[in-house]
């Protein structure tokens, strides 16, 4: 294909390529976001058979549900690479906190069910909601930071440090980020399991949803009063607001359809909270991919300023809309093959 066939305009490219990492990073939490759940609840339960049957809820998608985290760094990188060079700088340490976590997690699902001794499988399972809690936090307040923004200088290089950071807002978020898996995770589960243990998880399920409800609306304040650059969308083009809605009455649903015992109605619902909530950070940082703090006009990185070139855009587009088709089959057909309730087994971790 001739690339000059392609007569896309650069900021159509930058719109277009914003929207496909957006895509990107929402099918990660989605999709992992419940393995993170998972794993924040697994040392509630006690007995050895309930935290095989949690691992093996998730045994054959979690490392699936991963690439799309990895195929989200590699489109940032190769999409707006000034932006991702600012972003590992500032992110440096939390960075290497959530790869570790990764691995750790990793390494915690592979390794757990090895040997019998209750020693070894408990250690394993520390290490596993460990893992999952500080991937889930340090996701939530990356993203806090993104809303709030950082110091940047005339270059848009990071220019704080660590306690710049850990700013009670991003904690906020970190913590806001942790309830919402907690909630995606035991959703899940119920889907997942029955019997006892079913039963067992629909008592710890209001608790997450009790937590979750409180840490939103207090962030959701706290954004309104100290953030008010997030609203300005919404002030400008009020059709927006309609998707406030939709994303309360998506958790609103969640409470209703469990009650009903319709529980994959209500990962449904879990799902499209997520995705709502993305999408108005989406709408609310729009188009700026660093919001600078100490000077948003003109020290910001866009996506009209921090984005590879033109030819750079078109190659990925047409890599992107090659591959995503793919991983999304992929994903489709793995969650359709390991569909219904899960059993245990002599291959079962």
């Amino acid at each position: 294909m001739n690339l000059n066939d392609l007569n896309i305009p650069l900021e159509t490219l930058q719109v277009i390529w914003v929207c496909t990492l957006g895509i990107l990073l929402t099918g990660y939490v989605i999709l992992d976001g419940f393995d993170l759940g998972v794993g924040l609840l697994h040392l509630f339960s006690k007995k050895d058979i309930e935290r095989r049957l949690m691992l093996n809820s998730i045994g054959p998608v979690w490392d699936g549900n991963e690439v799309w985290l990895v195929t989200s760094g590699g489109a940032l990188f190769a999409g707006f690479p000034a932006a991702y060079a600012t972003l590992c700088t500032a992110f440096y340490l939390p960075l290497m906190l959530l790869l570790s976590g990764l691995i750790f997690r990793a390494v915690a699902i592979e390794f757990r069910s090895k040997q019998p001794m209750a020693w070894w499988r408990w250690m394993w399972d520390v290490c596993f909601t460990i893992a999952s809690t500080l991937i889930a936090f340090i996701l939530g307040v990356v993203m806090g930071n993104l809303i709030r923004g950082l110091p940047l200088d005339s270059a848009g290089e990071f220019i704080g440090d660590l306690s710049t950071i850990l700013n009670p807002y991003a904690m906020l978020i970190g913590i806001m980020t942790v309830a919402l898996v907690t909630m995606h995770g035991a959703i899940y589960l119920m889907m997942k399991t029955e019997g006892e243990f079913h039963d067992k998880m629909r008592k710890w399920l209001n608790p997450a949803i009790i937590f979750f409800m409180i840490s939103y609306a207090t962030a959701t304040m706290a954004t309104l009063i100290y953030m008010p650059h997030m609203v300005t969308m919404l002030h400008n083009r009020p059709q927006f607001f309609a998707l406030a809605i939709m994303n309360m009455l998506c958790i609103a649903n969640i409470p209703r359809e469990i009650s009903l015992g319709r529980d994959g109605r209500a990962f449904a619902s879990s799902c499209l909270n997520i995705f709502f909530l993305l999408l108005l950070f989406g709408i609310g940082t729009f188009p700026t991919l660093v919001r600078a703090m100490n000077g948003p006009e003109l020290l910001s990185l866009t996506i009209y300023h921090a984005s590879s070139s033109a030819t750079t855009l078109k190659i990925l587009l047409i890599i992107a809309f090659t591959g995503m088709p793919l991983v999304s089959a992929y994903t489709f057909a793995v969650y359709w093959i390991f569909h219904g309730k899960v059993k245990l087994g002599p291959t079962s971790y």
